[in-house]
């Protein structure tokens, strides 16, 4: 029987099969969702800012850089192998909308590039980036088949 694990708002959280992991929340935050299809493991962040850089410290997972550097330590201590992971996203929206909005205010483009640009640092390929857009997302990953859930309101349910 599977257990569903809950990831909150700037955390992290890994699984082994037949458990789910879940994050619900997700308007600019980008759910991160790291595979092992072999050993049946994986983990989950839910990363609300794309670099802990020139922050005043507090959480790691908070951040796309830190988070990952943290949820590869931990896939690895279940004994993943770093060239069987796989990826896939989901987040990012721009939840609000102002005309003539500076880059800086665009977190979700922000931390979806910031979590590219860590998993190509890491050498894991992105299967699916479920990203953008001005809804939420909740979503669902089974770390048994590697499947992810998303759930929005208005934009319907899909399996990826």
């Amino acid at each position: 029987m599977s257990v569903i694990i809950t990831v909150g708002m700037a955390d992290y959280k890994t699984a082994r099969s037949p458990d789910l992991l879940l994050t619900a929340g997700l308007g600019s935050c980008i759910g991160i969702c790291i595979h092992d299809p072999f050993l049946k493991v994986g983990g989950m962040a839910h990363i609300m800012l794309p670099m802990a850089s020139g922050s005043l410290g507090g959480n790691p997972a908070k951040y796309a850089d830190t988070a990952m550097a943290l949820l590869m330590k931990e896939i690895a201590s279940m004994g993943a192998n770093k060239s069987r992971l796989r990826a896939k996203i989901a987040g990012g929206a721009q939840m609000f909308s102002f005309p003539g909005k500076p880059q800086i205010l665009k977190i979700g483009d922000r931390n979806a590039e910031a979590v590219e640009l860590e998993l190509k640092k890491y050498g894991i390929p992105l299967l699916i980036a479920d990203i953008g857009g001005s809804f939420g997302r909740t979503i669902h990953f089974d770390v048994a088949t590697g499947d992810l859930r998303i759930r929005t309101i208005n934009h319907g349910e899909k399996v990826v």
